[in-house]
């Protein structure tokens, strides 16, 4: 094997633990939000009877979550509800928006 084809390895070697770090850095500046996506644009499982991304089938269903900034969540600026009161994002799963 001749030098430029050992450089090139270790080079491209680094290169990809390099990503990898990056990688988990910006995953650790997120979070999940619930409540914030809209139907069909959910992250990952919507409550019971769904598999994982894009399973939502309401606009703000309050058991699907999003990936959004940290800190960011319960900050979102996002339709009221049908009865006036604000519809905010959350840490945890909600009881709103659920499908019928």
């Amino acid at each position: 094997m001749s030098n430029t084809v050992k450089t090139l390895a270790v080079a491209g070697a680094v290169a990809a633990a390099l990503s990898a770090h990056a990688t988990t850095a910006v995953a650790a500046e997120k979070e999940k939000c619930y409540g914030v996506s809209l139907a069909g644009q959910n992250d990952c499982a919507a409550g019971p009877g769904t598999t994982c991304a894009g399973s939502s089938t309401v606009d703000f269903q309050g058991n699907a979550w999003k990936l959004v900034d940290a800190g960011t969540c319960a900050d979102m600026e996002l339709p009221a509800m049908a009865d006036g009161k604000a519809r905010m994002g959350s840490l945890e799963a909600l009881d709103r928006d659920l499908p019928g």
